[in-house]
């Protein structure tokens, strides 16, 4: 038996996860805000202060339970630039901030085609390519300190080990720089002229060291600690249970929803409705689909934390969320959320939060052609009116994954070796009947079969 410690950062929280390899459960877990720093020179993240929770983290848990290794998952859409030094080369640019779109139209003149990369044209930093060409760009003297370019996950296995990399499920989550079925860097690396920048690609479940000597003596470890490359967030969702029989989906559930399909049957994508082709931690491309469904659940829930049967048959009347409650991304993007009826408050409210919360699952996971069962971990896998109505419009069966973490569990399972998801099946609700008439009114009044 031993002990994996996760580093986790999600664009809300940054926590760390201690995993027992044997049982696959969470030993202990604890968490910061992802807060973002104003500035100057622009909006960015707090990486220092990220770093000191998580190095007296890391000693706390030794001194308790033991740690053995170490696995880092991290959000997508960042990279780090560091010097020749191995600081800073410029902050790490938070990826909600519009910078990057006052230069569109001369990036646009040098980005690839979707066909070549599977990422779609977002706003903001939401393509990492496209903050990499606003930071050089628009920083003085940054080309000149830059000496290496590493994804999120893999400046986290620096500070750790020393030793420099990307991954390919980082490279591959719509950055513009990877080219998902080739499973090689884009065009784009050499048009930025970051060719000798960019950090070696590994596979995710690579070892990319062992802790630092010196980091060692400060968190108490007595042995050699090994650290794996590391993994996009969504992707360390995924990869707990990529040895299901073939086709399903999972959806990764946090500040992201995100419906990623597995074994499917090729399908034409809609790059204009934020489907992308994202890359599994075995090198494999995987057509994916997704919102900001945790955020939209931020911004709209109430305070109550779950409704009553007399508030379902309320929303039964006929009242509808419709999208996007988060208009900069998603199938919908730039809609205006609507209320269809009035406006409801508590119970009532997050039960047609829920529902709407499924519906736009659905529909991210009908535009990535997601065929099978549907497995849903992170948040929303403990949310019953939202499973309710996935499951009636999910004709092969939901599963929910029982771990608390899914994204901590699947980079534990980079660093055990062995894939060990513990699902349920999810059963049909009594309801069925009236949530099946309700979503196809609401994919009408959404305007969409998909």
């Amino acid at each position: 038996m031993s002990n994996i410690a996760v580093i986790d950062v999600g664009k809300t929280n940054a926590k760390l996860a201690l995993v027992d390899s044997g049982t696959m459960a969470e030993v202990a877990v604890v968490t910061r805000p992802n807060n973002v720093l104003a500035g100057p020179p622009y909006p960015h993240f707090d990486l220092e202060g990220h770093w000191a929770f998580f190095v007296d983290a890391l000693r706390d848990f030794h001194g308790s339970h033991g740690v053995d290794a170490i696995s880092v998952t991290t959000h997508g859409a960042s990279a780090v630039l560091l010097d020749g030094q191995g600081g800073l080369a410029c902050p790490m640019l938070e990826y909600e901030h519009t910078g990057p779109d006052d230069l569109s139209a001369e990036y646009e003149a040098i980005r690839p085609d979707f066909a070549v990369t599977g990422s779609p044209r977002l706003p903001m930093g939401l393509n990492l390519g496209a903050q990499l060409h606003w930071l050089l760009e628009t920083q003085d003297g940054l080309r000149q300190r830059l000496a290496h370019v590493v994804t999120y996950p893999q400046y986290w296995g620096f500070r750790l080990t020393g030793e420099l990399a990307t991954d390919v499920t980082s490279l591959g989550c719509h950055t513009d720089l990877w080219c998902p079925y080739a499973q090689q860097f884009s065009p784009l690396v050499k048009r930025l002229g970051l060719e000798e920048n960019m950090a070696p690609a590994m596979r995710s479940n690579s070892v990319l060291g062992h802790v630092r000597e010196d980091l060692a003596a400060q968190t108490g470890f007595e042995k050699p600690v090994p650290v794996t490359c590391g993994i996009h967030d969504s992707n360390a969702s995924l990869f707990s249970y990529l040895g299901q029989a073939e086709p399903f989906a999972v959806v990764s559930t946090g500040t992201w929803v995100v419906a990623m399909a597995i074994g499917s049957k090729p399908k034409a994508l809609d790059q204009t409705r934020d489907v992308l082709v994202n890359t599994n931690a075995l090198g494999q491309a995987v057509p994916s689909a997704r919102f900001m469904g945790g955020r939209e659940y931020e911004l709209i829930r109430p305070d109550v934390h779950e409704g009553s049967d007399s508030d379902r048959a309320e929303v039964l009347k006929g009242i509808m969320l419709l999208p996007s409650v988060e208009p900069s991304s998603g199938p919908f993007r730039n809609r205006q959320m609507a209320w269809r009826g009035l406006e409801p408050q508590g119970g009532t409210r997050l039960v047609a939060l829920s529902w709407y919360l499924a519906l736009m699952t659905r529909v991210c996971l009908d535009l990535a052609g997601a065929d099978g069962p549907v497995i849903v971990e992170g948040p929303f896998a403990r949310n019953t009116d939202y499973l309710d109505m996935l499951r009636v419009v999910s004709p092969s069966g939901v599963k929910v994954a029982t771990s608390l973490t899914g994204t901590s569990l699947g980079a534990a399972m980079l660093a055990a070796h062995r894939l060990s998801p513990q699902l349920r099946d999810y059963e049909m609700p009594a309801l069925e009947p009236q949530l099946r008439a309700y979503a196809a009114h609401w994919r009408v009044a959404a305007g969409t079969t998909a």
